[in-house]
């Protein structure tokens, strides 16, 4: 009988939770039961692991059992994160009335969706990272695809082949990627599994709707004023963010003010090979220091934010890429300035994120405190950009908005210390409100009040032992001791009869009771109401806050830019309208950063064009230091282009539309692919996209298969870039020097080579680029360095002396000739066989032989007599 009442008991809540979850079945549901965010069933059981809280039983035994597992409400900001970031889309459910108003269960509902990609917690969101969300569309001809930080309103759009899509979500590295249920499959095939995904319906997807969408969240009646019209597959796309921000119930959005279009031929071309292989910012090795790394002297998120969107978006417009040279040359010739403008955007906090919680009507107090001192600290770069002599400086000063309406009406209404939460109280300056000046008199000085109230009817009515005091039965009352009782007046009203004591009320203090304890709520309410007003009230400039947050991010960047130059020594580069690359001294941005103190860094010229030196061979042993010359060849012309100066000691380049590269075994066997069918894809990718202005960096070409193929393709690769009628700007890197012989045939091929000083038994690697090919590969001697046993080493040797006493033929056949020579001539007496045997022994270093190498030893000894 006990369980059916606890059942009946429990089925209301139940019913409520049930109803919807079911309109949220993929997400977690967080369920506001009382002072508790409660999950249930497979939620609880998820949520337990990921936040490490208990799991236990609701209804246990009875035939309703099911797991739960919850945490105090107002934990929600430390456990909310720890979800979203596992990869869970949070449903928080909360209570949408006072449970003392109704007398029913109380009506709940979900306030919030908070998904990978749709959030505004702080917790959740990395401060110079974007946290974008992403949704790709399929379509005939192109793929379609947007992304969106809903925490700063930033919109962007795209559409291409997949190759060009790919790039795009490596350099924007969404949180969570919206995808049509019918292209499930098409997607995973050709971006991988790596992205946290979201299925929408198809009918999501359709154009009609996706104008609609877009043209009534804009309030215009095209999209022509943001140059997409022509983007089917791109509109499409960004219609279905907006779906999935309406259905997520974040329906506040007018900071998304603008959806810009990611404009393909404005930016360097890298593919996603290239991103990866020069380690702009993230490495397959966790430990990595990243080209982001050094060069990030940034100061504020949004200038963060916008450093990484350069870099992935290096400029071809050498117009625009000089004017920010200019500015950071004028910035590092004026020290003065550039501190000044850095110690303000030091006090400048995340001004888009923000404005964008102010938007969502999501920030606090607090928050709207550090808006202003973030305007606050914007005048000074205002007025040190205005008077500047720099054009470029002066037009962003110009443009910095003072927003002094804004910043008074702030620095009026709130408390300059303003708390956290509007609950906390006292967010409200004085003055504001006459009411709320009143109310908080009554609540401050109540006591003086009472004690006024005591002083006075004491000496009116000369009862001297007159107390005050409150009790809950019936609030503020007058207590007389029975010896004065005769002097009380008429008008007070008796209450209790005690002892030795009377208790009395009078209007005056019913009056006040009302006042003080209704002071309190009302207080609440109306600092609720007048921060909401001023909420409402700054939203409307939002424009002018975020076009102040970019501007900050720009100069943000380029005084970053200058900080970088100061630091590391590095120059402005020239640009030309050739199509020449001039590097003279160029460093590894990344590589000089990780040396031990006091050991230079070796630095290198490289000279390209396409008349006379189109193609470099630079051959040299492993870890001479070829591939740090051809990376830091590609990250000076990046970091040239993205308008930043260079580590060298002068560049003058012509502007490179495209880099592409192919370094290093980046092995993509997890997806069932072998070094070599990775490289051949890389290496296709590159030959299939040249161009005049392109820039190539090929390392160790044709490595992944057997030596006399790797070289065929590797000529002929050479060759197919030499002859090519756009003539690309090639550095091709290689340990077959059999490649050095194309010089002879192939004008504008050049051969280098990465010095090494041979000693006695060893090789010092010298890192400098000379002229001329290398004659052999020092691979036996990096051997001896990584520690292979000795025993090993000399087999080696013996067996190269072999390989190139026979180089003309074919060298394997002349090993197992010179083999039977030897044997036949075993009785001769200048037996080459014994001649050998007795270098043999005299070469060993019978200290240094371990009993196993001497076993080994003679067995080989043996071996070598007893063949036939």
């Amino acid at each position: 009988m006990a369980t059916k009442e606890k059942e009946v008991k429990e089925t209301p809540l139940m019913k409520q939770y049930n109803e919807i979850k079911r309109k949220y079945p993929d997400a977690c549901l967080l369920f506001r039961v009382g002072d508790f965010y409660e999950t249930f069933g497979e939620d609880a059981i998820r949520a337990s692991k990921i936040l490490g809280i208990v799991l236990t039983k609701r209804g246990a035994g009875s035939e309703t059992e099911t797991a739960l597992a919850g945490f105090p409400h107002h934990s929600l900001n430390t456990y909310l994160p720890k979800l979203v970031k596992a990869g869970l889309r949070v449903a928080i459910c909360d209570q949408l009335e006072d449970p003392k108003m109704t007398k029913t269960i109380v009506k709940r509902g979900v306030t919030e969706l908070v998904t990978p990609g749709v959030s505004m917690n702080d917790e959740v969101l990395q401060s110079k990272s974007n946290n974008f969300l992403a949704s790709v569309y399929f379509g005939k001809k192109h793929i379609g695809v947007s992304f969106l930080d809903v925490s700063t309103g930033e919109f962007l759009t795209a559409q291409g082949n997949d190759e060009y899509i790919d790039k795009l979500l490596q350099n924007f590295n969404p949180s969570e990627v919206l995808i049509p249920k019918i292209h499930k499959n098409n997607f995973r095939e050709v971006f991988g599994e790596d992205y946290n995904h979201f299925y929408l319906e198809d009918w999501v997807y359709k154009e009609d709707y996706a104008v609609e969408t877009l043209t009534n969240h804009f309030q215009t009646a095209t999209l022509k004023g943001f140059g997409i019209e022509e983007l089917s597959e791109g509109i499409i796309s960004s219609g279905a963010i907006l779906y999935y921000l309406s259905e997520t119930q974040h329906n506040k959005r007018q900071h998304i003010t603008s959806i810009q279009r990611i404009a393909e031929d404005a930016y360097v071309w890298m593919d996603r090979f290239t991103i990866r292989n020069l380690e702009l910012y993230h490495s397959y090795n966790p430990s990595a220091v990243t080209l982001l790394d050094v060069i990030d002297k940034t100061l504020s998120p949004m200038g963060g934010r916008l450093l990484k969107r350069w870099m992935a978006l290096p400029l071809k417009d050498s117009q625009k890429i000089q004017s920010r040279h200019e500015v950071v040359g004028y910035l590092k010739d004026n020290p003065e300035i550039l501190k000044s403008i850095q110690f303000q955007i030091k006090q400048i906090s995340d001004l888009e994120r923000l404005i964008s919680k102010i938007a969502a009507g999501k920030v606090s107090p607090r928050e709207v405190i550090y808006l202003k001192d973030s305007l606050n600290a914007i005048l000074p770069i205002k007025a040190l950009a205005t008077e500047s002599t720099q054009l470029a400086v002066k037009k962003i000063g110009e443009q910095l908005d003072s927003c002094d309406l804004l910043r008074a009406k702030i620095e009026s209404t709130l408390n300059q210390e303003a708390p956290v939460a509007i609950a906390k109280g006292n967010a409200i300056a004085k003055g504001v409100n006459e009411e709320l000046d009143e109310l908080r008199m009554i609540s401050n000085s109540g006591k003086e009040f009472l004690e006024g109230i005591e002083l006075r009817e004491s000496e009116r009515t000369g009862i001297s032992s007159l107390k005050i005091s409150f009790n809950n039965v019936f609030g503020y009352y007058i207590e007389v001791r029975n010896t004065h009782k005769d002097k009380v007046p008429p008008e007070w009203i008796r209450k209790q009869t005690l002892v030795n004591a009377e208790r009395y009320i009078t209007e005056e203090l019913k009056e006040y009771e009302t006042k003080i304890l209704g002071a309190e709520e009302k207080i609440y309410k109306l600092e609720v109401a007048l921060f909401e007003d001023l909420v409402n009230w700054i939203a409307t400039y939002i424009k002018p806050v975020q076009l102040n947050a970019s501007l900050v991010a720009q100069i943000d960047c380029l005084t970053s830019f200058a900080q970088l130059a100061i630091d590391n020594k590095y120059v402005c580069p020239e640009l030309e309208d050739s199509f020449e690359l001039d590097i003279k001294n160029g460093r590894h941005p990344v590589i000089e950063k990780q040396l031990p103190l006091g050991v230079p860094y070796i630095a290198n010229d490289v000279f390209l064009d396409r008349e006379t030196q189109q193609l470099i061979m630079i051959t040299g042993p492993n870890m001479s230091g070829k591939s740090a010359i051809l990376r830091q060849t590609a990250l000076i012309v990046l970091l040239a282009q993205m308008g930043s100066f260079v580590p060298a000691e002068s560049v003058k380049m012509g502007v490179v539309d495209k880099i592409f590269t192919r370094v290093g075994a980046s092995d993509n066997i997890s997806m069932g692919e072998s070094t070599f069918m990775v490289e051949m894809n890389e290496t296709a990718s590159i030959l299939n996209n040249l161009s005049e202005r392109s820039l190539i960096l090929l390392d160790e070409i044709g490595r992944g298969t057997s030596t006399y193929d790797g070289i065929s393709i590797a000529w002929a690769i050479a060759e197919f870039l030499h002859e090519h009628p756009t003539k690309p700007k090639t550095l091709f890197a290689t340990h077959y020097h059999e490649l050095n012989e194309m010089s002879d045939l192939l004008p504008r091929i050049q051969n280098y080579n990465v010095s090494v000083k041979e000693l006695k038994d060893t090789v010092l690697f010298i890192r400098k680029l000379v002229k001329g090919g290398s004659a052999h590969s020092f691979g036996i001697h990096v051997a001896k360095m990584a520690g292979i046993p000795q025993l090993v080493i000399s087999k080696a040797q013996n067996i190269l002396k072999k390989l190139e006493k026979n180089h003309s033929g074919d060298a394997l056949h002349g090993l197992k000739a010179e083999k039977t020579e030897m044997q036949m001539s075993f009785f001769n007496l200048d037996d080459p066989l014994l001649e050998e045997i007795k270098d043999e022994i005299l070469s060993l270093d019978i200290n240094s032989l371990t009993p196993i190498e001497a076993m080994m030893k003679l067995n080989e000894i043996k071996r070598m007599l007893t063949k036939k």
